[in-house]
């Protein structure tokens, strides 16, 4: 399969995983005898969006058509996408975007001095793909699994579904795993035609079942704000509010600020002790 292929593929997936959680009543209409599919059925789609039943039908079924911006926009409407997931669909419909720099993916001595004078707040540099390129004495000492895995592995992803850490252990997995898988999705689709992302999904996949089963889901969304709890196992629960910014293409700080005396007086116990 070649990546024009793939991108439709995935671009079936996708439309027909959004069409089937808007059900009837959500766009006022009937929900009528004996439906086969949840959600709507795809001539409602079309004849909601303004467009043919059977251009529509061809577009989720991933032949090679091409769909105009107005079209896009009228099915994203429809569906009611958010903005991650509009500009998902975007980028699996093969609409142009911004050319990603070659070298982006370059943490800077001034992104490590910034790292390094946060002081008390966890933090780190990770790329698009969830690889943890950079980080402070404080994220080293709040995530020893993640920062002491080997080479290749500094993945927060890989390391959420294959080895939960013992150490800090995240509470409210599931919501959280499920929303980093989305992020993680809305981040692929702009580099479905590089080979080691392909082979990071198909490896990941075949190595997790569950993040086979969230990636199948075909959800999108973008980083943001979080707040996040922790219960470690000396200091007990610890809690943050998660910031992450991208201020440099494919790149992302992301800082993690105590929310209370007592998670700062951890983290600043942790940062005290020897590397673990």
């Amino acid at each position: 399969m070649n990546v024009a292929e793939a991108r439709r593929t995935d671009l079936s997936a996708f439309l027909r995983s959004r069409r089937e959680r808007i059900t009837p009543e959500m766009v006022d209409l009937a929900p009528g005898p004996r439906r086969r599919t949840p959600g709507l059925r795809r001539e409602e789609v079309a004849q909601l969006a303004g467009v043919g039943v059977t251009w529509y039908t061809w577009l989720e079924q991933g032949r090679p058509i091409n769909a105009s911006s107005q079209v896009l926009d009228a099915i994203a409407r429809t569906l009611r996408l958010d903005n991650a997931e509009r500009r998902h669909l975007y980028r699996l419909a093969g609409q142009t975007e911004e050319p990603i720099p070659v070298d982006c993916g370059q943490v800077t001595p001034e992104m490590r001095e910034i790292l390094d004078r946060l002081g008390d707040m966890p933090a780190c540099v990770a790329n698009s793909r969830c690889d943890a390129l950079a980080w402070n004495a404080a994220y080293a000492g709040l995530f020893p699994e993640l920062t002491g895995a080997p080479e290749g592995e500094r993945n927060s992803l890989w390391q959420s579904c294959l080895n939960p850490s013992p150490t800090t252990l995240l509470l409210d997995r599931d919501n959280e795993l499920a929303r980093s898988v989305a992020v993680f999705r809305g981040a692929y689709s702009r580099h479905a035609d590089d080979p080691s992302w392909q082979d990071f999904v198909r490896r990941l996949g075949e190595e997790s079942a569950e993040f086979a089963r969230l990636w199948a889901r075909q959800d999108v969304a973008e980083p943001g704000p979080r707040v996040k709890a922790f219960r470690h196992v000396e200091y007990g629960t610890l809690r943050f509010s998660t910031t992450s910014l991208s201020a440099v293409p494919e790149l992302r700080l992301i800082v993690y600020t105590p929310l209370d005396d007592e998670t700062r007086r951890a983290v600043s116990a942790l940062m005290g002790e020897p590397a673990r």
